[in-house]
């Protein structure tokens, strides 16, 4: 098991730094009182949880102080562990409290430059502990999401973008959550085919028609090359997940058919692909 404990100076980016570790499929836990950190491994281990990342700082008060008793019990129990530890300059830490106008949790009666000495102080200890020390003051998130991944991502998905095609029919509104959205009611439309009407795109007669048109085949070929040539410059500004949306009237036939070809082509580079079909089953009724 693998335990990475997120720490460091507050306003320096312990909670992107979680998040960032979530997305890359760690177990993430905020704000756990360190005494707490041997039971945390005993039952991360009976439940064959992997790779955990733990928030612990001063929020945590007294419990913070006991930190090396909880480092104990993990070296007890064998369990690997690291610490990366944030820091900013005074200056930075300062600006980016002014703009949130958050209060620093050891100055809430008071300045926050006081409130910062205060902290540094407590958090030596830890600092020189740390395994890693980052810091943050001219970093903005994507820099920081590649830092960690190098640190800390598994060698075989560092840096993967996973995506979602996603089919929708137009009459049901486009996804929300789409960052692409492509229209492809200009294909030949299965829908007035007699035969095919009642099927839908996962049908190998629904997808044959639809890919029997050079239209289809050339748009697909289009949107494979534009999306080549994306995806490496989405991963660099430190992007995790892209939701690629093709839309037809009803989400049937055609978006459906095209949305599962475009997964064809995108596994076959390598690429971790999800497909939804949204709207599949909601024409069912104009059989």
């Amino acid at each position: 098991m693998q335990i990475v404990i997120v720490t460091g100076m507050s306003g320096a980016g312990k909670t992107t730094a979680l998040k960032i570790f979530e997305d890359e499929g760690f177990n993430v836990a905020d704000n756990l009182p360190a005494p707490l950190l041997g039971d945390f491994a005993r039952f991360c281990e009976g439940a064959k949880i992997s790779r955990v990342a733990l928030g612990i700082d001063i929020r945590g008060g007294k419990m913070f102080t006991d930190f090396s008793l909880g480092l104990n019990e993990l070296d007890k129990l064998g369990v690997a562990w690291s610490i990366l530890f944030l820091d900013s300059s005074n200056e930075v830490l300062l600006n980016r409290y002014k703009e949130t106008r958050h209060l620093h949790p050891l100055a809430k009666d008071g300045l926050v430059s006081v409130g910062i000495a205060k902290e540094r102080a407590l958090l030596e200890d830890m600092r020189d502990r740390a395994s890693f020390i980052m810091d943050t003051s001219g970093l903005l998130p994507r820099q920081l999401k590649i830092k960690i991944l190098d640190m800390f991502a598994d060698g075989e998905n560092a840096g993967k973008l996973l995506i979602n095609v996603l089919s929708f029919g137009f009459k049901y509104g486009m996804p929300e959550e789409s960052d692409l959205v492509f229209d492809v009611r200009f294909l030949p439309n299965p829908f007035y085919n007699a035969e095919l009407k009642p099927m839908c795109g996962l049908d190998a007669p629904v997808r044959d028609y639809v890919m029997s048109h050079d239209v289809s085949v050339r748009f697909l070929e289009s949107l494979f090359n534009m999306l080549h040539f994306l995806i490496p410059h989405y991963i660099s500004e430190g992007k995790s997940q892209l939701v690629v949306s093709i839309g037809c009237t009803g989400g049937r036939h055609r978006s459906v058919a095209l949305s599962q070809e475009l997964q064809k082509v995108l596994l076959a580079h390598e690429n971790h692909v999800e497909i939804h079909h949204r709207d599949i089953s909601k024409d069912q009724s104009r059989k």
